[in-house]
């Protein structure tokens, strides 16, 4: 098991940084009940973020994912906090209360969301996606924040029609 982790962990690293793919067309069902697709994002420079409330990086990450958002919302930035289907439902609805998270957060309860983006099996995996929907890059796990800031201010300033 250890060795397919580190082959899996090796693997994804190699995609990390894709670019110029296209992000997949994903429906998704926020918290509130409202439902949109990837394709309703364009024009927004968006963060989807695989998380779950067991996952101690993702807990650790979401004050910063949390900042990013308030930070950078006005300027067309977009964070969807996809909770996986593993996740309890009742569980990512008290964390996202208790924590007042203040983006949209769907779950995905049957996996279609993770496994559209890579079939999705761990947490945390994040995607920038630029304006005009596709990948800027992949995060796997911790990530250097500086650097995020930095490709996220880039994308930010790309304009919408390029």
């Amino acid at each position: 098991m250890k060795k397919f982790i580190i082959t899996a962990i090796v693997a994804l690293a190699g995609l990390a940084g894709c670019s110029s793919q296209v992000a997949p067309e994903a429906q998704f069902t926020a918290l509130d009940g409202k439902q949109f697709q990837t394709s309703d994002l364009q024009d927004k420079v968006v963060l989807v973020k695989f998380w779950a409330t067991s996952c101690v990086t993702c807990i650790q990450q979401m004050p910063d994912t949390i900042a990013y958002y308030n930070k950078y919302k006005d300027k067309g930035y977009e964070t969807v906090a996809v909770a996986m289907a593993y996740d309890p439902e009742q569980y990512v609805i008290n964390y996202s209360r208790d924590n007042k998270l203040p983006f949209t957060v769907v779950l995905d309860k049957d996996g279609s969301i993770a496994k559209a983006f890579d079939d999705i099996k761990f947490t945390p995996v994040s995607f920038l996606i630029d304006r005009q929907g596709n990948i800027v890059k992949r995060y796997i796990g911790n990530y250097d924040k500086a650097a995020f800031e930095q490709t996220l201010q880039e994308t930010l300033a790309k304009p919408a029609s390029v």
